[in-house]
């Protein structure tokens, strides 16, 4: 899925339309240490049935995540871009 690097969109902060500029969205490295992975480690550890693990279902694609910063403010907002993809989303540039 492509979009423009640059487009003219609301921005809450200013009030107004302005030009944003367009950032791909991309989700921090997890930390291991969270309680529902030392949770799943232990009850994966052992001799025991299988508890939890891979699922088996085929996955529906993700909804794409931008970043829109505006060039007046600043201010950052998110923006989901269309509907369940397996497209990733690349940003065109030049022109």
């Amino acid at each position: 899925m492509k979009i423009a690097n640059e487009l003219r969109v609301y921005c809450p902060k200013c009030d107004k339309h302005t030009e944003h500029k367009v950032k791909v969205y991309s989700k921090k490295q997890e930390s291991g240490l969270n309680v529902g992975n030392r949770r799943r480690e232990r009850k994966l550890k052992g001799f025991h049935g299988k508890i939890k693990g891979a699922a088996t279902v085929k996955k529906a694609g993700k909804h794409q995540k931008a970043l829109l910063a505006c060039k007046e403010c600043g201010y950052t907002v998110e923006r989901v871009l269309g509907t369940r993809t397996k497209k990733k989303l690349e940003i065109k540039t030049g022109g």
